[in-house]
């Protein structure tokens, strides 16, 4: 019998004196706005705490490890997880008013998404299928444990005593049920797509008379367009060009899976560096263990508020994702029946736009409760947007994730896989990744690339022919006016209207597989992954964060990089993540030196003229690193920044970019270019605003709830991007990057890993793992990773809690 086996038989037979000293059994259960409930059976689950908080969740079965589970994520979340509930069951307004927190009517709008996808029965309709579509009996029984060791934290210690001040007492805190957790799941599928336009969907009517051909609200230009609170984070979407969909705009990522001829051991390891918005909401990730013995065993991390480990490792597999290039939604325009603005014409036929009544509930400022009735309109295409709907036309968005559950169903297997052909089984069988590439390694010494998310089945052809530009009336879109625009599918898809496995880019290599979210094609230059529909590999040109991770690799290969001999080693992986290179100043630092040393005296935007001769030696003697002690790095990253938005980049860069040479180029920037010594003369003027020195420390002016931050948003592989509001000691939503690192190496007698959960487990300010591992992440420090039992044993620090209902 295995150490942590025995230890859960014990915790099963426990004396007297130690039940004294548990919580109380209940049967208590908890009830949704539907009427449903999750009854506490019998549960039994131990919770070994370790350094920084981190929870090892051991049970028997699945339910007791989803018990376990949700009342560790309660004990150190319980505010997110209930402002989520409240999102998701449309009654933001009733507790908060209508107007949210940006006044302009957020709150309700979201109501009206949320509360029509309620009444749809949208998630109920989901889990009455059979897995594979619907979830496998292990998940729902998870699920069922996770609301119940939710409620029963909750219980226990009393809302009123909630030690998180921030929804002590709250009336908005109440039990969760097993719909409002999958409900959960079904927002983080959907990220990149519905729901980034919730609010828009919200709002959507008719146009009045007289609309004709004026833009409403929201995405006017089919730039982008920002959502508000939704499901308690912020979520943003751009438009992609061409008219073919939408891609999340603050999910990034960095992955590496390094083989064996990579690595000096010869042993396989991955790097996981996802960047995702640090702003409080179910975009945070909660690092955890979850072993049932001989059943699962799986280390890494998980979203808010959803019952598994999504990036992480066991025994013998190891994996992380990246954000998608694919596409995973699309914009239909669609051609609307002269003087009948809910009627659109679909190969000639008119056809009418389905209604579904919304019954808000509403705080007025006083308090008092009222209800309100919204409509919602929903097109074949998909739900109709208040943006651009004008006489003339509408705009839709269709959604590949509309009908996916099934994420979990692959993520449980992919944690039970033992190898990379199991893996690919699991991901095959469900195909249920909403929004990532993947990339794994296993004991084998081998690694895999693929991109199994869903991703609608637009041909070439079909873009080609159908795709609408943006203009002044609405976004880029496809034509709704006719079917043969329309989604396809595959005899493989296991749902209709995307591509199945048979066409997804894939990779098999024993160097390496990396993405940093550029498109597949580069993701070994050794075997570029071509031929793809164009849907996958959306622009294949490499942004500088995606150059300079192929650069990390390739020098570390030969030994070039000043970390010693070539080779990967875990902690040359470790050091290679932290460096905190900033490739645009390794290519264009010495161009804008000679620049300012040329002309010590620039003329800014507004025409005033800027001695840049501090500037300029700042910029010599800096090392082009994005430390927080760097001097340099601030003034370069405000600079950058300048340039960036001071037009397209082909016209300042001194080499462009060549199809030849995609990993090294563009590169350099042109010092005689106007907008290039404006850029600078600008960030000096900024600075002197600010009353900052030029060669102010980056850590001084980017912070976390006080502590300094490496990283940058302008070429650096660790991106992070927080400004000096952020160190007000309450984080701002503006954060993002960098969040939930990993590096594991799969020796033949384990994994040895290290990790940094770069904003702690817990959200609550006044919790000493609220930015304890913020600290580490600001001294370049990690925490080595406790996997066996004798090594979570072994931890000084180390609590156990052992919960029965």
């Amino acid at each position: 019998m295995s150490g942590r086996l025995a230890a859960i038989t014990a915790a099963l037979c426990l004396t007297s004196a130690t039940v004294a000293l548990l919580p109380a059994p209940s049967s208590a259960a908890a009830t949704g706005p539907g009427g449903e409930t999750v009854a506490e059976g019998r549960h039994t689950a131990q919770i070994s705490r370790t350094e920084y908080g981190i929870p090892h969740i051991l049970a028997r079965d699945f339910d007791g490890l989803g018990y376990g589970y949700g009342y560790a994520f309660a004990q150190d979340n319980v505010c997110e997880l209930a402002d989520q509930v409240v999102t998701l069951r449309g009654e933001r307004s009733r507790f908060f008013g209508p107007d949210g927190e940006s006044g302009e009517g957020s709150d309700l709008a979201s109501d009206t998404y949320y509360g029509g996808q309620l009444r749809a029965g949208t998630v109920r309709q989901l889990l009455d299928q059979k897995a594979p579509l619907g979830p496998t009996a292990e998940l729902r029984r998870m699920v069922e444990g996770y609301a119940a060791g939710y409620n029963r934290y909750l219980r226990d210690t009393g809302v009123g005593k909630l030690p998180d001040p921030r929804c002590k007492g709250k009336p908005w805190v109440r039990p969760v049920t097993a719909l409002d957790l999958w409900s959960v799941v079904y927002d983080v599928n959907r990220a990149t797509g519905t729901v980034a336009l919730a609010p828009d969907i919200g709002e959507a009517k008719p146009p009045t008379a007289g609309a004709g051909g004026t833009v409403a609200s929201g995405i006017p230009d089919g730039k982008d367009t920002t959502a508000s609170k939704t499901s308690g984070a912020t979520a943003a979407a751009s438009v992609v060009p061409g008219g073919q969909g939408l891609a999340a705009a603050d999910v990034a990522s960095n992955g590496w899976a390094l083989g064996r001829d990579a690595t000096r051991t010869g042993n396989a390891m991955v790097l996981a560096n996802p960047h995702l918005p640090w702003a409080l909401g179910n975009f945070r990730f909660y690092q955890v263990q979850l072993t049932i013995p001989g059943t699962l065993d799986v280390s890494g991390a998980g979203l808010y508020g959803t019952p598994l480990v999504e990036i992480g490792h066991n025994r013998n597999l190891a994996w992380t994702h990246t954000a998608s290039d694919a596409q995973h939604a699309s914009f239909y325009a669609l051609k609307l029946v002269p003087g009948d603005p809910t009627s659109y014409v679909v190969d000639g036929k008119a056809e009418q736009m389905r209604r579904r009544t919304v019954p808000v509930t509403v705080r007025d400022q006083n308090g008092k409760l009222s209800t309100v009735e919204r409509t919602l309109y929903t097109s074949r295409f998909g739900p109709v947007l208040s943006s651009a709907w004008t006489t003339r036309t509408a705009y839709a968005v269709r959604d590949a994730n509309a009908d996916n559950l099934r994420s979990m169903n692959a993520w449980l297997a992919m944690g039970k896989a033992h190898n990379l052909a199991q893996l690919r089984t699991a991901q095959n069988t469900y195909q249920g990744i909403p929004w990532t590439y993947t990339l794994a390694a296993d004991t084998s010494g081998g690694t895999y690339f693929t991109d199994s998310s869903a991703v609608p089945h637009l041909t070439d052809a079909q873009l080609a022919r159908c795709a609408r530009p943006d203009s002044e009336e609405g976004p880029a879109a496809l034509d709704g006016s006719t079917l043969a625009c329309a989604w396809g599918s595959d005899p493989d898809a296991l749902v209709p209207g995307i591509y199945g496995p048979s066409h997804q880019p894939r990779l098999s290599r024993t160097d390496y597989v990396a993405n940093s979210n550029n498109g597949p094609q580069y993701t070994n230059p050794e075997a570029p992954v071509t031929g793809l529909p164009g849907v996958y590999d959306i622009d294949p040109h490499l942004d500088q964060r995606a150059q300079l991770g192929l650069r990390m690799i390739a020098e570390r290969s030969d030994g070039t990089d000043g970390l010693g001999a070539p080779g990967f080693t875990e902690a040359t992986l470790r050091a290679s993540m932290l460096g905190n290179r900033v490739l645009s100043a390794e290519t264009g630092r010495d161009d804008v030196v000679d620049m300012c040393r040329a002309h010590p005296s620039l003329t800014t935007t507004d025409g005033t003229e800027v001695d840049v001769r501090q500037a300029c030696t700042t910029l010599a003697r800096w090392d082009t690193r994005a430390d927080t002690g760097s001097r340099g790095a601030a003034l370069w990253i405000t600079f950058f920044n300048r340039l960036l938005d001071g037009g397209p980049p082909d016209i300042w860069r001194r080499v462009p970019y060549d199809p030849a040479q995609p990993l090294t180029t563009p590169r350099g920037i042109k010092g005689d270019e106007v907008r290039v010594q404006r850029a600078l003369a600008d960030a000096v003027q900024d600075f002197a605003a600010r009353d900052l020195p030029v060669d102010t420390e980056l850590g001084a002016v980017q912070k976390w709830a006080g502590i300094p931050l490496p990283g940058c948003d302008v070429g650096c592989f660790d991106v992070v991007e927080a400004g000096p509001d952020s160190g007000t000691g309450t984080p701002t939503v503006g954060a993002v990057g960098t969040s939930f690192l990993m590096a594991v190496e799969l020796t033949p007698d384990g994994p040895r890993a290290h990790t940094l959960l770069t904003y702690g487990e817990s959200s609550n300010p006044a919790s000493p793992h609220y930015t304890d591992q913020t600290r580490l992440f600001s001294r370049k420090q990690w925490v080595a990773e406790r996997f066996t039992q004798a090594e979570i044993a072994g931890d000084p620090a180390l609590t156990v809690t052992t919960l029965h209902s």
